[in-house]
């Protein structure tokens, strides 16, 4: 069974080199988690609160901050691979993660 939440950050970035994105701008992120498993004696896969505790002490690290900080290239495809870097040591089950970048853009991996 899948289930997950969301969660936002607002963060600030540049692409160096790139002709639209080189110069520092602002995003409001949006962060999906899914994980898959199945119901434990409880009946549930996950308490929500858990996972959403998870989330959020990866989160706060970045959120109002600029993410070159962080990375040379804060592509969303980066961001996505950092994020889901920063949770493999917390989540136990299978998950996927999403990064949505404004409306109708995101990477997931």
């Amino acid at each position: 069974m899948k289930l997950g939440i969301t969660e936002h950050i607002d963060c600030a970035h540049f692409l160096p080199g790139h002709p639209k994105c080189g110069q520092l701008h602002g995003h409001t992120y949006r962060i999906e988690i899914v994980v898959d498993g199945e119901k434990g004696p409880g009946g549930m896969v996950v308490d929500f609160d858990d996972l959403r505790k998870d989330l959020k002490s990866v989160l706060q690290e970045y959120d109002h901050r600029s993410l070159n900080d962080f990375m040379e290239y804060p592509s969303v495809e980066n961001i996505c691979e950092l994020l889901r870097r920063g949770l493999e040591n917390r989540v136990d089950l299978p998950f996927t993660l999403r990064v949505w970048e404004g409306a109708g853009k995101w990477a997931e991996g």
